[in-house]
């Protein structure tokens, strides 16, 4: 095992670097692209008041990382040729809800407003999405309908179409989690580094190279974008990015056959899920009380007073511990 495990570290660091240079170098061209086309972010005024001079900062700024792992994955096509094509499948799922982020972001830029495509029209291409990524995944072998518990190494055996509607309805409210989270500079994007870095370490020590060069270039990317994104935000990621980003964290988690770790790696966005899902209906059943000063989660910290970076580093240390949590659960799933 540790020779399959070394066998995957170099095209992971390669994948990290080439990814992290490629976002940096689109962004320089991409940032000022965008501002040509005035696609700027519209802030609801129901936000936090100080968030408006955040207006008119260029939206869709996720187009450059995912062009950098797009570049980074065929680059990996002899191996892709060769017959794994499992990295192929998680960039291409998580491309499909980018895609689905991109017209959304960009009805917004046409229409100068903060709304874009209608909820029942996303949620059908997100379900649609999901359903044939598991299709794919169980075709192709790399998908079981046996439910992987985390620190009890066994399985829960689940029949097949119980497992298709439970991956269905976790992976498109992975999405929107994720998708939820992106609210304050740099928040969702080093949020996810942990993820990224998760991923990557485990997959390499299980010899999975083609996961573990696609989490490596989700890291680079990120790393890179955060060079643009940290507060205050000379771009922000967008649909486009906060999508694709989902998609690209539930697609690892099931690409590598272990769904529920996304109860530990994705703490917070299950947290931030929570906070709004709890004050709304909190809201509509006592006819306009609230508990959170404002959700998701991370807008109530700052109308407590919290500053963005304060937020960002918080969230991102309980991201990071809660991956160490999820790495000591599943390390030796196949070492044992």
């Amino acid at each position: 095992m540790p020779n399959i495990a070394e066998a995957s570290v170099l095209p992971g660091l390669v994948s990290l670097t080439g990814s992290f240079l490629l976002t940096l170098l689109i962004g320089r061209f991409l940032i000022p692209f965008l501002r040509r086309l005035k696609a700027g972010q519209s802030i609801k005024e129901i936000g936090p008041t100080w968030h408006m001079s955040k207006q008119g900062t260029p939206i869709m700024g996720g187009l450059m990382f995912i062009m950098a792992i797009g570049v980074i994955v065929l680059l990996g096509m002899p191996n892709i040729l060769g017959g794994n094509r499992v990295g192929l499948y998680v960039f291409l799922f998580a491309l499909v809800f980018g895609a689905i982020g991109f017209i959304d972001d960009y009805m917004k830029v046409v229409h100068h407003q903060n709304t874009g495509l209608t909820a029942g029209w996303k949620f059908l291409l997100q379900l649609s999405a999901a359903i044939l990524m598991i299709v794919l995944l169980r075709y192709e072998g790399y998908l079981s309908p046996n439910l992987y518990l985390p620190f009890f190494q066994t399985h829960i055996p689940l029949p097949w179409p119980v497992y298709m509607a439970f991956a269905a309805f976790v992976m498109v409210g992975c999405v929107n989690a994720v998708n939820l989270t992106d609210g304050v500079d740099g928040l969702v994007s080093t949020v996810t580094l942990p993820v990224a870095l998760f991923f990557a370490v485990v997959t390499a020590l299980w010899g999975q190279t083609e996961l573990c060069r696609i989490s490596s270039a989700l890291l680079g990317g990120l790393l890179g974008f955060l060079c643009y994104n940290h507060h205050p935000a000379k771009v922000f990621m967008g649909d486009t990015g906060s999508l694709f980003l989902g998609g690209m964290v539930c697609g690892l988690a099931f690409a590598a056959d272990m769904p529920l770790i996304l109860i530990f790696v994705g703490i917070i966005y299950i947290a931030e899920t929570l906070s709004d899902i709890i004050q709304v209906t909190y809201f509509k059943l006592t006819h306009g009380k609230r508990i959170f000063k404002m959700a998701p989660l991370h807008h109530h910290f700052e109308m407590c007073g919290w500053k963005e970076n304060k937020v960002v580093a918080v969230f991102s240390l309980i991201s990071a511990l809660f991956c160490i949590l999820a790495f000591l659960g599943v390390w030796n799933r196949y070492l044992i």
